[in-house]
């Protein structure tokens, strides 16, 4: 790093802006193999902060890689500087007060932990999406399994190159056996418990599932 360069330190701070926005900022990291969910999954923990009035955004790993990290490729060292990008990204969008929700294979223990290492304890978040192989091989719609199977693509998660699942991650949900609704159920159960978001009162829960198709 330069050494003439210096953070600058704004006057109006992370914890304004939670105040102002009415909740905390973390940062939900959806981790697992293509074809566990987790994109799915983020998209639908989004609709339901979003119902609550939380401000988020989710970053998904296809869409991050059209802009931010078009120029990498899939080697160990590319995909340490995907995960090294998005970490960066995500810890600014927390200091803004927002929740980051973030969809990435991110298959290396190290590089998660990277991430996590970049916040205050509590803010990262890991979310384990656990589905078997052959589970996500049966939703594979772009047909990217069979054709590491065939060769066609270097260092594919699962086949070519190694997924390490989390050891610890804080939550663990079963999107290979569990319907969607009920996995992001249990995620915004940790978060109310870890007073993460407000508690609904019980009176107010059945307009929580409410979505327009």
């Amino acid at each position: 790093m330069n050494k003439h360069l210096r953070w600058h330190h704004a006057t109006v701070t992370r914890r304004d802006r939670e105040r102002l926005n009415g909740h905390r900022s973390f940062i939900l990291w959806f981790t697992g193999l293509s074809g566990a969910g987790k994109s799915t999954l983020a998209h639908r923990v989004e609709e339901l902060l979003y119902l609550r009035g939380c401000r988020t955004y989710v970053f998904d790993g296809d869409n991050v890689r059209h802009g931010l990290c078009a120029d990498l490729g899939f080697s160990p060292e590319d995909r340490h500087e995907n995960i090294r990008r998005i970490g960066e990204m995500s810890k600014l969008f927390i200091d803004a007060g927002v929740i980051a929700l973030t969809a990435f294979i991110s298959p290396f223990r190290r590089d998660r932990q990277l991430v996590r290492s970049l916040v205050e304890p509590g803010d990262f978040i890991e979310i384990y999406c656990n589905a078997p192989l052959e589970v996500c091989e049966q939703r594979d719609v772009k047909g990217l399994y069979q054709k590491a199977r065939r060769g066609e693509i270097k260092d594919f998660t699962g086949i070519s190159s190694p997924y390490e699942p989390p050891e610890n991650p804080e939550i663990v949900v079963h999107t290979g056996t569990e319907p969607l609704d009920v996995c992001a159920r249990q995620i915004l159960d940790y978060l109310e418990k870890n007073h993460k978001i407000a508690l609904i009162p019980e009176t107010e829960q059945r307009w929580e599932w409410v979505r327009e198709d």
